[in-house]
């Protein structure tokens, strides 16, 4: 019913957009120019800033030995990173086998040479084995990002693909505590996750907003560029904030000598914003706000519970010694009523889970689905190659939940009205 509710509500707004803003709003959701996947990396490890420099018979030899020493310096940094000390010697084929990918940060290449700075991104559950670490690491509440860019007096967020919106999808979250719901900024992304969303205090609009991405509270990456001159020196004022009242973590700047430098700006400034999110998990300010927390949900069966039944007095009864010996006769031969046992209580709960392929997002809605007690399960939050959300309307204690995906086979972290599940 409140499902119902929502969808209702966020029908009446796109309908309203629509015509209030006309043609205006149909350019703006279906603009080509917007819409960045973001980079899977729940599960990698990632080493980045590798400079390489080689030659080769020709560019795609020179190329091929550039990533083979990437991989090789990626795993040494890999190692010191978690252990310290000097890592252990690993085969081109072992280190192929526990590489993922390389990312390619900035390269030259000529007819016999290879100069690039790459990272080199591991395999979680195969690096975890050689590493001597855990393949799953416990992270945060989801919490829903939206990344602003203050330009010429302009804000944008989804509206279009700007250069902080590609650094934040292309950051890698491995290590961050923050679990980032990133939306990819289509649909009706950029009419929903805009600047002026932010003056909103109403906090019903935000409970419906969060439940439809999966988040529990809001996360704000602000940043305001000043150019000194065209093409000139850049200066980015970053700001960290979080919540629907926009508190603020912390602000800093970043300078670069050229406009061909921003998105190396951006990238930093993602990963000192990270940083601050990170620090404020820690101490104990980033929590969910618990105004955002969505009402007790009331199912039909206990609207149509039937109402106790009871008799009224007789103020005419005879009240004489002999009735009343009578009525007390009648009383205990009256069978006595047993109390009927409460309804269990109906609770929404927040799953996480991998979801490598479509296919792993059919067979995890149709596991929980299978559930006793579960009234619905959908996937608000798919990220194909990475971490989806799944929205649960459970009848019953979580604990009991958390027992029965044990039973078929899940891996069940977290507490509470928040889980994360895998095989």
């Amino acid at each position: 019913m409140l499902i119902n509710q929502r969808i209702r509500l966020f029908s009446s707004l796109a309908a309203a957009a629509f015509a209030v803003l006309g043609v205006s709003v149909y350019a703006q959701i279906e603009g080509s120019d917007r819409g960045i996947p973001v980079v899977d990396s729940v599960s990698n490890f990632e080493v980045g800033g590798i400079a390489v420099d080689v030659a080769g018979k020709s560019a795609d030899v020179a190329r091929l030995r550039g990533w083979r020493e990437a991989q090789r310096l990626g795993w040494k940094k890999l190692w010191q990173k978690m252990h310290g000390g000097n890592a252990p010697g690993l085969s081109d084929g072992a280190l192929d086998s526990i590489v993922s990918g390389i990312v390619i940060e900035d390269e030259m290449i000529s007819e016999h040479r290879y100069i690039a700075k790459l990272g080199v991104t591991f395999d979680r559950v195969r690096a975890a084995e050689i590493l001597g670490v855990g393949g799953q690491s416990r992270r945060s509440a989801p919490l829903l990002l939206i990344p602003i860019m203050w330009d010429g007096g302009v804000a944008q967020s989804y509206e279009t693909r700007t250069e902080w919106q590609k650094a934040w999808a292309a950051f890698r979250t491995d290590e961050s505590p923050i679990d980032y719901v990133r939306p990819i900024g289509n649909g009706a992304d950029p009419l929903l996750l805009t600047a002026g969303q932010l003056q909103r205090p109403g906090r019903k609009w935000w409970r419906a907003l969060l439940d439809q991405y999966g988040a529990v509270d809001l996360l704000v990456a602000q940043v305001e560029l000043i150019r000194s001159y065209p093409g000139g020196p850049v200066t980015g004022r970053f700001t960290a904030s979080y919540g629907p009242d926009n508190k603020v973590l912390e602000v800093f700047t970043l300078k670069v000598q050229s406009s061909a430098e921003i998105p190396t700006l951006m990238a930093e400034g993602a990963k000192r914003i990270d940083g601050a999110f990170a620090r404020a998990l820690a101490s104990g300010v980033l929590k969910p706000d618990t105004s955002l927390i969505i009402e007790q949900i009331v199912t039909e069966e206990e609207l149509e519970a039937p109402e106790p039944d009871t008799k009224a007095i007789d103020p005419n009864a005879d009240k004489t010694g002999a009735d009343q010996t009578d009525k007390n006769k009648n009383a205990e031969k009256k069978p006595v009523e047993e109390p009927k046992p409460a309804l269990p209580t109906t609770q929404t709960i927040t799953i996480q889970f991998d979801s490598p392929d479509p296919g792993a997002v059919y067979e995890a809605e149709s596991a929980v689905q299978g559930v006793p007690g579960v009234k619905s399960a959908s996937t608000t939050s798919v990220a194909v190659g990475g971490t989806s959300v799944m929205r649960v309307v459970y009848e019953g204690d979580s604990d009991m939940l958390r027992a029965s995906l044990s039973a078929r086979g899940y891996r069940v972290q977290g507490s509470g009205t928040s889980l994360h599940i895998s095989k």
